[in-house]
């Protein structure tokens, strides 16, 4: 019993610290393969004109990369 305590500690000292890093860098979190860019697209959709949302995504990337 003392063996399943210490891990469950283990995975829950280890999410704890994922979950900070998270938060403190403020990156969304990616796969390893490179997902949708790994393929050469940018978006998922097939719309001329990307969403007010991901207009604004790309604003605030323009702006960090000037900065």
């Amino acid at each position: 019993m003392k063996e399943l305590l210490l891990a469950f500690i283990i995975f829950l000292v280890f999410i704890l610290f994922m979950s900070l890093g998270y938060i403190l860098k403020r990156k969304s979190i990616q796969g390893s393969c490179g997902g949708i860019t790994a393929l050469g697209m940018e978006k998922v959709c097939q719309c001329k004109e990307p969403c007010a949302k991901k207009k604004a995504q790309l604003q605030a990337q323009k702006i960090k990369e000037n900065i």
